[in-house]
């Protein structure tokens, strides 16, 4: 890892190369029409979309480290065609108009990130290779089966859903064990930190200010208060995720969330043919405590599980190489990918989100007072952050559009209960959630209780 207090200590940013200093202001501006807090994928993307609306707005973007140091800068580089949530508003009678309207949006995302990067010339590593959730147990194989025909009943076709069998699964991903997988082609994989570096580069190109290492203390009506002075600003839009309770009083709106990731060494062309992931396909499988992982396009595997919350939602800007979460997600992948037994790890690195408390994105402006915010992604928030951001600009620029009519924008984050109701909870879910996965491991069937018991005390907080 490049020895720099300006790195996130991810793999991502040590593939950039010489990590530059933050651009310390010299000068912060006395006023701007719009003034956004956070240079990560949904700050950038809505400068981006703000700009390219209305070309004339003087925009600043207010960063507390430098461009993608937080979650855009080190997350597992899905940039998926559905959310958190969507699932849940499909199940619902009520809702489920408004989730197959989401998930169209969001499978159109993964698109229109594509279609940015190729326009504004932004080397990402865009690849639309789709996703595996490979089944391990036959009662996945039925729930997941199940689900396909489920969403093929809403009007997705086999082009959007489809079961592959464990002959086709396994030539994908030689995962072990596997017996077969549900597929989308609504994901590609991507280099977050390239993603991101690029968009702070194409919103600068169009005449966004970005001020770097300049921490946003408050947000009032009409005023931003930062580390280095006031800004006055007609209307300001929040887009700091996990880090949203730094700022004075947004202390529970969002609960930060970490999560570990790992990356091999470069593997050679007969590990791969003995891997799979020819199309740089994204995967995970069934359990219930999410693992997750790609094929860099420099052909390491990216790997990542496991959560962490620390107690009063501390932030830490690093995630120390000792962890023991980094253990258990090698652990994970080697069994899962025998073939990877002694190969050597290069990166270790954790980052964390924000989940809101009923676990749904959310886009919101107030044209009273002219704030506004976006978030809540749950660690899904690569492709998410774009179609928040675009919502959010509409909504900023107080135009109506299909965008601001999805369910998103009237969404409203219920605010997390103090400590130490916050911590047990969270260490609640993450050990049911590794009894269950352990029950299922070791009988090859649904876990009797600790399933149904994570699914209640996850309830308990929505």
């Amino acid at each position: 890892m490049t020895e720099t207090t300006h790195h996130n200590g991810s793999f991502w940013f040590d593939s950039l190369g010489d990590i530059e200093s933050p651009q310390v202001p010299g000068v912060l501006p006395d006023q701007l029409d719009v003034a956004i807090v956070g240079a990560g994928f949904t700050g950038l993307w809505i400068a981006y979309y703000l700009k390219a609306k209305q070309p004339e707005l003087a925009i600043g973007v207010f960063e507390a480290h430098r461009i993608g140091f937080g979650a855009s800068g080190r997350n597992g580089g899905w940039c998926m065609g559905t959310a958190e949530g969507i699932s849940s508003m499909l199940q619902s009678d009520s809702e489920r108009a408004e989730g197959v309207k989401l998930m169209r949006a969001m499978q159109d995302t993964v698109d229109e990130v594509g279609r940015v990067c190729q326009a504004e010339n932004i080397d990402c590593h865009y690849a639309k290779g789709g996703t595996l959730t490979i089944a391990r147990y036959p009662h996945e194989v039925d729930a997941m089966k199940k689900a396909i025909d489920f969403r093929h009943s809403l009007g997705f076709s086999d082009d959007d859903f489809t079961w592959m069998p464990p002959e086709a699964a396994s030539k994908r991903l030689a995962a072990r064990p596997n017996l077969g997988a549900s597929y989308t082609k609504h994901c590609a994989a991507i280099h977050p930190a390239r993603l991101v570096r690029g968009l702070g580069d194409t919103v600068r190109a169009k005449g966004v200010e970005i001020f770097e290492d300049t921490p946003v203390l408050r947000i009032e009506p009409g005023t931003v208060t930062t580390r280095r002075g006031q800004i006055k600003a007609s209307k300001i839009l929040r887009a700091t995720e996990g880090y949203t309770g730094s700022i004075g009083g947004q202390a529970r709106t969002l609960m930060p969330l970490y999560t570990h990731m790992i990356a091999t060494e470069p593997l050679s062309d007969d590990t791969w043919q003995d891997i799979g992931l020819a199309h740089r396909e994204t995967f995970d499988d069934g359990r219930h405590l999410t693992i997750y992982g790609q094929r860099t396009l420099d052909n390491r595997l990216a790997f990542g599980g496991c959560l962490e919350y620390y107690f009063g939602s501390k932030l830490l800007p690093v995630m120390p190489e000792r962890h023991p979460n980094f253990e258990r997600v090698e652990a994970s992948m080697k069994a899962m990918l025998p073939m990877l037994k002694d190969v050597k790890i290069t990166h270790k690195w954790g980052g964390l989100f924000g989940v809101p408390r009923r676990g749904r994105p959310f886009v919101q402006f107030d044209i009273e007072t002219g704030i506004g915010a976006a978030g809540g992604y749950v660690g899904e928030g690569v492709g998410a952050s774009n179609l928040a951001a675009r919502i959010l600009s509409d909504l900023t620029l107080e135009r109506s559009t299909d965008l601001t009519e999805l369910a998103w924008a009237r969404e409203t984050p219920a605010v997390w209960p103090g400590e130490p109701v916050r911590w047990l909870g969270s260490h609640a879910v993450r050990l049911i959630g590794s009894q269950a996965d352990a029950s299922e491991a070791r009988t090859g069937r649904p876990s009797r209780w600790a399933g149904p018991l994570l699914g209640a005390v996850i309830g308990r907080f929505e």
